[in-house]
């Protein structure tokens, strides 16, 4: 099978989301994707999969042009998505979930024949070497295995040309290489595979192609047996890149955050962070690694007042702020950058000086009793736009007309521009491209050098062992090993992260 996408150009209001777009991918190829945040990149796939309708251009298979109104239209033709985020019932069966859809039937009235979606999903697995449980409920699988569901439902549909859209963001070390084992196996099958990623290693690794998107528009493609991390990342960005952390050897002073016997329930009331125990001082940064799931959200939640815990303490700068409120841990020289910018750290609907106020607007010099003081409010969104370079046109921009970087550029700029004490950083350069994650961690290293006392929670591995000078790992709600990074690996970290080893 030959897809090709010719010409593709997509325009929104005031944006030109791709530009005369120009790929085809073949059966039993891996084409990897690159681009920075605001590329096209989503959008192009969502074009490919019938999700958007493309403004100029055409999808042709095989030789001939396909029109899709929809995924069902893309699907018939062959083309398969797994998506970043699950498409799963959480409470269904492994066998319910491929089938979900297009149910295999019995009977005149036309029930469910589990039977033959058990078979269908056994058949699928064996043949493809994707190991998984028909029977098992989906919310009790690790994210692995989810993932391998969402590969089983794809091919149950008889996808020929298949897209992974980040598919080893929440993967330990260890699935990682169990899945690139499953993508050669589809390779060898004769699938065609898109790979759309931010992990250049990765890229290198399991890549035959390589299309680089910049602005919407296809700037070059590379050969991962020339290519270089550095080459691939100024493509990406259209300058030098430092992909590595520079940082000396940290200096810590005082204990800043002291957690102690913390214990944290989930949205279910089951225990999330279970006897969790750490201290976190001046001058030095504490990276938690672990699979995300494992209690790291209820944990970064307890922590900034966003979740009541249920036993334990948390003192800052030795005052008990167990339980405190979001506002009173703010007032006391912290600074957070949530987990997810959209849902915690902006209000898409506001403007960016709005944003920026977002937590202090109540007190001056942005505000006098009940009136804002929208003057000062937009000459500090100035300074900091200009400081932590946000690519905006104005600071009266909606922030949800902004690039995932550039809105994590806003959240990172709001905390770190004035002086905290201690930094709490979940999951910071989640979805950001190399030229912001380059920003992102020297001003993580900044505030660390600078005396605060900083905490990141990352599922990135190699971005935990970049920027810790200690090492916490997290599985089922305990700190279940502290490492230092010299004096481990990624291997062993993973193998940790996995709940294979524990040091308790």
């Amino acid at each position: 099978m030959e897809l090709e996408l010719r010409g593709i150009t997509k325009r929104f209001p005031g944006v030109l989301a791709n530009d005369n777009v120009n790929l085809t991918i073949r059966s039993g190829e891996i084409l990897c994707l690159l681009g920075e945040n605001g590329a096209g990149k989503s959008t192009l796939m969502n074009i490919m999969y019938g999700l958007y309708s493309a403004s100029e251009g055409e999808i042709l298979v095989n030789g001939e042009v396909v029109h899709f109104d929809g995924p069902g239209d893309a699907i018939a033709a062959g083309i398969g998505m797994v998506h970043q985020h699950f498409m799963l019932v959480p409470v269904f069966t492994v066998a319910e979930n491929v089938v979900l859809g297009v149910e295999p039937t019995k009977g005149p009235g036309g029930i469910l024949d589990i039977s033959e979606a058990r078979r269908d999903v056994t058949e699928i697995s064996s043949q493809y070497n994707l190991e998984v449980d028909p029977d098992a409920i989906i919310e009790d699988l690790p994210v692995g295995l989810q993932q391998r569901v969402e590969i089983i439902k794809v091919l149950f549909r008889d996808a020929e040309i298949l897209v992974f859209d980040e598919p080893t963001a929440v993967l330990t070390p260890q699935e990682v290489e169990e899945f690139f084992s499953i993508i050669r196996n589809l390779k060898a099958d004769g699938k065609g595979i898109i790979f759309i990623t931010h992990k250049l290693k990765e890229v290198l690794e399991i890549a035959d192609r390589i299309a680089v998107l910049r602005r919407g528009a296809v700037v070059g493609e590379a050969d991962p047996s020339t290519a270089t991390e550095k080459t691939l990342a100024e493509m990406m960005v259209g300058r030098p890149v430092v992909l590595t952390v520079d940082k000396g050897p940290a200096q810590p002073g005082e204990v800043v955050l002291e957690v102690r016997d913390l214990d944290v329930l989930n949205v279910h009331d089951h225990l999330a962070v279970n006897q969790v125990s750490f201290d976190v001082r001046k001058g030095e940064i504490v990276g938690i690694a672990g699979v995300q799931g494992n209690g790291q959200t209820e944990l970064v939640e307890a922590l900034t007042g966003l979740r009541e815990s249920v036993g334990g303490t948390v003192r800052i700068s030795g005052q008990d702020f167990t339980n405190a409120s979001p506002r009173q841990i703010h007032k006391a020289s912290v600074a957070h950058v949530p987990e997810d910018r959209q849902r915690s750290g902006l209000v898409l609907k506001f403007t960016l000086t709005e944003n920026f106020v977002l937590d202090s607007y109540y007190d001056e010099p942005f505000s006098h009793g009940i009136k804002m003081n929208w003057n000062r409010s937009r000459q500090e969104a100035e300074r900091l736009i200009e400081e932590f370079d946000v690519r905006t046109p104005s600071s009266e921009v909606m922030a949800s007309n902004l690039s995932g970087g550039n809105q994590q550029k806003v959240i990172v700029a709001r905390e770190f521009g004035r002086d905290v004490e201690l930094v709490i950083a979940s999951q910071p350069t989640r979805g950001v491209d190399v030229g912001s994650i380059e920003f992102i961690h020297d001003r993580i290293v900044e505030e660390r050098d600078n005396g605060s006392a900083v905490l990141i929670v990352s599922s990135e591995l190699d971005e935990v062992m970049a920027l810790s000078d200690r090492i916490l790992v997290m599985f089922a709600g305990r700190i279940v090993a502290e490492k230092r990074p010299e004096e481990t690996t990624n291997a062993e970290l993973g193998l940790y992260m996995a709940g294979s080893t524990s040091e308790a």
